[in-house]
């Protein structure tokens, strides 16, 4: 019966979305049509950024978007009057990239260290086969962040799921951690930021500037798409955007975090995906690769282990994603002795028990994108105590659990 719910709820939310989507999509062109937008922007500027995202392991990543094309880096180091170090794109065939949409890694950063940095980019104003031309240089503010200490005595992050292209809740349900007297060591986004991938004015409007705005110049975040994100005409673009959206695993403090990306929610045959998918594969990749991951000494030898997933593997309905995702990954999870699954999905916030015979570990789901249903999940980890908390967006706490060892 519970599940039956679920799916009610969800099936009636997700037709209201559809009728705001596509009405939201009308508005640039009216918008045009009135003279309030101009088509062509001719100074070379940033549109978004820049902002941080991070898998850790003595890394970061930087990421801003143009209006036009360029040659982009990074420069950082240890103090803000001496950026001493350079950091471009990744480079392909012995080519840097040139483009509007930059994610540049640093890499060997030193452990507990704060960094500076910021962004340039030279506008490319002409490219002939021998001769290339340049036009303005943009140079951004400095900024900062603390390199993580892989090795820290204890971690926390906050996690946000199922926004559903409500760029307001992002600062104002981040705001609700009002109590801690130390900034998280990342923000998590457990999919379904947006309704679905329509174009780049989406990704930076209802995501990339909100999130830059609050926080990521100088926290990063970590993200994995939800099902949501795997439609829409721009869906295949999205990956871009991001060091990663998918599949992941890093260790930080006490914690092995693994990310797993559980695709679509029906039928790769359903007729809306036109032959075009394969999320039953993609799950089974991602379990073969869940597989060795449990047999990894990190994961073997972390003093917690916790699983961030859109569909919950479990208590999420009868369609066939999320059964599909408690064949394929439950096994794994109860076999690997996870301490924690966290995800969202369903619109309504819940804290699931182990269950014997069952998931042998609790599930803690997310809220859903209404006002009333919305909320941060806030997590704390030491080597004695894995606590997490759910705040609801009236600032009340709605479950807390708390694992120990």
């Amino acid at each position: 019966m519970e599940e039956e719910n679920v799916g009610k709820q969800r099936r009636s939310f997700l037709k209201g979305s559809v009728l705001f989507g596509a009405a939201a999509l009308l508005q640039p062109n009216l918008a045009i049509a009135s003279g309030q937008l101009s088509e062509t922007q001719d100074e070379f500027k940033i549109i978004a950024g820049p902002c941080l995202q991070s898998s850790f392991n003595n890394t970061m990543s930087v990421t801003w978007i143009l209006n036009k094309n360029s040659a982009s880096w990074v420069e950082y180091g240890l103090s803000p009057e001496s950026l001493t170090e350079k950091a471009y794109g990744k480079t392909d065939l012995g080519l840097r990239p040139i483009g509007t949409i930059n994610v540049v890694k640093l890499t060997n950063l030193k452990p507990g260290a704060t960094y500076y940095y910021r962004v340039v980019s030279k506008d490319i104003v002409d490219f002939k086969p021998y001769k290339l031309t340049y036009g303005n240089t943009l140079t951004s503010d400095v900024q900062s962040f603390v390199n993580a200490d892989l090795n820290k005595s204890s971690v926390s992050f906050l996690m946000l799921n199922d926004i559903h292209d409500r760029p307001k809740s992002i600062p104002f349900l981040l705001d609700l951690d009002k109590e801690s007297k130390t900034k998280p060591d990342f923000v998590f986004f457990n999919g379904d930021i947006f309704d679905y991938q329509t174009d780049e004015p989406q990704i930076i409007k209802n995501f990339l500037q909100p999130c830059t705005d609050a926080f990521a110049k100088n926290t990063p975040f970590v993200y994995v798409r939800g099902n949501h994100e795997t439609r829409g005409k721009y869906c295949r673009e999205l990956p871009q955007y991001f060091e990663s959206i998918g599949y992941n695993a890093f260790s930080l403090g006490p914690v092995r975090f693994v990310i797993l990306d559980t695709g679509e929610d029906k039928e790769d045959t359903h007729p809306v995906y036109a032959e075009i998918v394969d999320f039953d594969g993609y799950r089974r990749e991602q379990a073969a690769l869940l597989a060795k991951e449990i047999e990894s000494k990190e994961f073997k030898k972390a003093r917690f282990r916790v699983v961030l997933m859109h569909i919950p593997p479990r208590y999420s309905g009868d369609w066939h994603g999320p059964k599909h995702c408690t064949d394929v990954f439950e096994p794994l999870l109860n076999k690997g002795k996870v301490d924690l699954v966290l995800s969202g999905h369903t619109h309504s916030y819940k804290i699931h028990e182990p269950a014997k015979g069952l998931n042998s570990y609790p599930i803690i789901i997310g809220g859903g994108p209404k006002e009333g249903t919305r909320t941060l999940t806030k997590v704390i980890a030491n080597q004695n105590e894995l606590l997490v908390k759910m705040i609801k967006d009236d600032g009340t706490e709605v479950g807390n659990y708390s694992v120990r060892k």
